[in-house]
């Protein structure tokens, strides 16, 4: 008994080659074939005469299991990955790939860089990373408990200013922004009788 020989396909190639099946059947007409697989009837009559010499093999993509033609050398990805790990092992894939033009002249795409660093273990894909966990910041119990400040550089006042810090001061019970200012100043003072019930305070730094 002649041995069974397996073929593998994707689903696209296995719908291609039913339709092309019925072609060389007959039970199909090339043009119809043609439009539900979005090619000419030109190209339909070359796959029907591949089917009918080389079987169904002669449907499925030579280039399977082929290495790409645009695929990078193993010198060049040695070399790559020894930079990395010597320079920029800290670094993301973009920043890394950028680094790898600028600093030494090598022009190798984000995504060649992003894989060659997985493959390494440099770098883990955002979806295989464990989520982070952040500790829940519970509404305070009374107003001026705690009193969150945060700052942010920028050139605020554009020309006619230099750049400055503006510090933002929120109220972690109301939410609410209770007094905010910039670092050229050195004393500021906080109006707080009405949020607070008590006389203004100054800060200074």
């Amino acid at each position: 008994m002649a041995g069974t020989e397996r073929i593998t396909m994707t689903m696209h190639e296995l719908d291609r080659f039913k339709v092309i099946q019925a072609v060389a059947d007959g039970k199909l007409q090339p043009w119809r074939a043609a439009e539900r697989l979005g090619l000419t009837t030109r190209q339909i009559r070359r796959l029907v005469g591949r089917l009918r010499e080389h079987g169904p093999q002669g449907l499925v993509s030579q280039r399977r299991a082929k290495p790409s033609n645009n695929r990078l050398d193993s010198m060049t990805a040695d070399r790559v990955l020894s930079i990395i790990r010597d320079r920029y092992a800290d670094f993301g894939p973009t920043l890394a790939c950028e680094k790898l033009w600028e600093c030494h002249g090598l022009q190798v795409s984000k995504e060649t860089v992003r894989k060659l660093m997985t493959d390494a273990g440099l770098w883990i894909p955002r979806r295989q990373r464990p989520p982070k966990v952040y500790q829940p910041r519970t509404r305070r119990a009374c107003l001026g408990e705690l009193i969150q400040i945060d700052g942010s550089d920028h050139r605020w006042f554009e020309q006619r200013a230099p750049a400055c810090t503006l510090l933002v001061y929120v109220d972690r019970q109301s939410r609410n922004a209770v007094w905010s200012s910039d670092t050229r100043v050195e004393h500021r003072r906080i109006q707080r009788e009405q949020q607070f019930g008590r006389r203004p305070c100054r800060i200074g730094w």
